[in-house]
């Protein structure tokens, strides 16, 4: 068994067995238990989910602290705060995406998983990557550092109402060139068998499922580019990287179908994760000024809370606000007429 001892990563080999075993059992128990027949998931069922996978997060934070000591757990959690947190911008596309597409919402759970499962292998090349150059050149981090406050400021003075243009998509319009695809939905298939216009002949055909499913991976990818950038910065241990990426997103699906009907309510959210790129890619600057080895973890994670708990708390305000003003506003219109 000393193969179990062997380091990956700087981390046992039994370590990255033991999450991606805990990982491939709660895939199988959400789509073979939970979701094994297709249907449309409500907001009470979606908190639920959503809940569970906070929980289980969180629960793996003792296991970190049990292995790695208290400063990684502080580094782990801040980084499933961030993941998690950065997120919100994966559920508006995700809503899009299947709006443009017309999925019925019994349907979209099946496409998510799928999409989630692509997401795991995806990110666990772009982090072996990322840790890969990060310890040849550590310089890099200040690469992304620079990188997120850049992204931060342009998020911040960016148009809120600006909307990604799927009907002029380069990637959509290659499959569509390079693939047979139909318009038809048939249940949960990513593939249908349809006669040919030209031959006749029966010839497999990509249904609007599979382009959605593609786009979804396609998303999570351009995402990526921000938050990996963005938790290196906050820990270079691979394993941490990893495994809270991992347990964000997970239930992130499940989120999904609680939130796109309320992703107006966090119309003002967007400024609060600006604050938080351009915080996180200050922090080595900051502690390279002051004399550090390191940002105090423990600082970093409540801070985190802070900027994310004054994003939320202010977004309910301002929509309340507003949605209160408009129910105002049409009984005195209704008494005009």
């Amino acid at each position: 068994m000393e193969f179990l001892l062997l380091p990956i990563l700087h981390k046992p080999l039994w370590m990255w067995l033991m999450f991606l075993a805990l990982v491939i059992a709660l895939l199988l128990f959400d789509l073979g238990v939970l979701n094994k027949d297709d249907h449309e998931i409500g907001v009470a069922e979606s908190l639920k989910l959503s809940a569970m996978y906070i929980v289980l997060g969180l629960a793996f934070s003792g296991f970190i602290w049990w292995q790695m000591g208290a400063e990684a757990t502080a580094q782990y959690l801040t980084a499933f705060v961030v993941e998690k947190s950065l997120a919100m911008d994966n559920i508006f596309v995700f809503a899009l995406i299947f709006s443009f597409f017309a999925i019925p919402r019994q349907y979209q759970h099946r496409v998510l998983f799928w999409g989630i499962l692509g997401a795991i292998v995806l990110r666990g090349i772009m982090i072996g990557l990322g840790a890969t150059i990060v310890q040849n050149y550590h310089w890099v981090l200040y690469l992304f550092a620079v990188f997120l406050i850049f992204t931060g400021i342009k998020m911040l003075f960016s148009s809120s109402d600006h909307q990604p243009d799927l009907k002029n998509n380069r990637l959509l319009n290659f499959l569509r060139n390079r693939l047979s695809v139909t318009d038809r939905i048939d249940g949960h298939a990513f593939f249908v068998r349809e006669p040919d216009p030209k031959t006749g002949r029966l010839r497999r055909h990509a249904t609007p499922l599979l382009l959605a499913l593609v786009l979804i991976e396609f998303a999570d990818v351009v995402f990526a580019v921000d938050s990996v950038p963005a938790v290196f910065t906050i820990t270079t241990d691979p394993y941490i990287v990893y495994t809270s990426n991992i347990f964000a997103i997970l239930g992130l699906r499940a989120l999904y179908f609680a939130l796109a009907a309320i992703l107006h309510r966090f119309a003002y959210l967007k400024y609060a994760l600006s604050v938080l790129l351009i915080f996180i890619g200050s922090k080595l600057f900051v502690a390279d000024a002051m004399g550090w080895e390191k940002f105090p973890p423990a600082w970093s994670l409540g801070i985190t809370f802070a900027i994310l708990s004054v994003g939320v708390i202010y977004s309910m305000w301002k929509t309340a606000r507003t949605e209160d003003e408009r129910s105002d506003a049409q009984p005195r219109l209704q008494d005009r007429t």
